[in-house]
């Protein structure tokens, strides 16, 4: 035990010189800002898990991790690369994320800034019902029957607001003749994606990256390469029809299912309603307890 808290002293010691950092003494003023400081950094966690960095920012905790574990076991190698690369990081940190930056900045001007921040009751509902299903697989073999091209992301748990803005808003509730009217060859609305969140078409027009994969086949053309490069910084599904062939494609998680039928098809399209659900009923549990918790403060009084 006496060696294991030697460890941890000799630790904290490391760290006081590896950092700069003085000997602490608390105050009851140095817990609130550390409450404070928690309270908005945890808010910025939550903002920041609803975009593409926060698989950047898993990766930052894991060379993170790298380095505490160096400065365990005075591994002076890394302790003197992560010191000497630290500014260069800071820097490349603020390349890295400059579109959520922006977005964060833009928030910063926005009316209602701080009713978001501390809306605690507000459960986000994200699902979409049976209906939508089966307008979604409706419109697509429709299509693929007379080789209407079309490209339908629909939103999971990350959201897509950045790609939303490039498109036209439409904010309809979803048919399969609105999706096929969308995708109607020489209208206005026809090229680029539409974008799909709950039971409603969010967007159209939308452009979407493209994927550098190398293992794509050579004969997808944009469209698919469209799908799949959303994929790849999203936990959307995207629909994709051919305008070549006519045949019915599936893009997630990087990965390209081609030529699906109907029934694979309404099982991706389930296994998403499913999680999103799931997620919702966390929502609503969460709120019930907060206003149970509420409920008995009342009481209380």
């Amino acid at each position: 035990m006496q060696n294991f808290l030697g460890t941890l002293s000799q630790f904290y010691d490391n760290a006081t010189g590896l950092f700069g950092m003085p000997d602490i003494s608390f105050s009851f003023v140095d817990i609130v800002e550390i409450l404070i400081i928690s309270f908005l950094f945890y808010h910025i966690l939550l903002w920041i898990k609803n975009t593409r960095a926060w698989n950047l920012f898993k990766g930052i905790i894991v060379i993170l991790l790298f380095v505490l574990v160096a400065a365990i076991f005075q591994m002076n190698t890394i302790l003197w690369l992560a010191e000497n690369t630290l500014s260069v990081g800071l820097t490349a940190l603020v390349i890295i994320f400059q579109p959520e930056l922006r977005k964060a900045l833009e928030n910063l001007g926005g009316k209602n800034v701080l009713g978001k921040l501390f809306d605690f009751g507000k459960v986000e509902e994200n699902k979409f019902s049976d209906h939508t299903i089966d307008e979604l697989i409706k419109a697509c073999y429709a299509m693929g029957k007379v080789k209407t091209g079309a490209l339908i992301v629909i939103e999971d748990e990350i959201l897509l607001n950045e790609y939303v803005r490039t498109g036209i808003d439409i904010d309809a509730i979803i048919s399969s003749q609105l999706l096929i009217n969308i995708f109607e060859k020489n209208t206005p609305l026809h090229d680029g994606a539409v974008i799909v969140r709950g039971d409603r078409v969010v967007s159209a027009t939308c452009y979407l990256p493209l994927s550098d994969s190398m293992t794509l086949s050579k004969d997808l053309g944009t469209r698919h390469r469209a799908a799949v490069g959303i994929s790849e910084v999203s936990d959307s599904l995207t629909i994709v029809v051919s305008e070549e062939t006519g045949k019915v494609s599936i893009a997630m998680r990087g990965q390209i299912y081609r030529n699906v039928n109907a029934d694979f098809l309404r099982g991706k399209l389930k296994y998403l309603q499913n999680r999103n659900q799931q997620m919702t009923k966390l929502g609503l549990l969460k709120r019930r307890f907060m206003n149970g918790k509420k409920d008995s403060e009342n009481l209380g009084e």
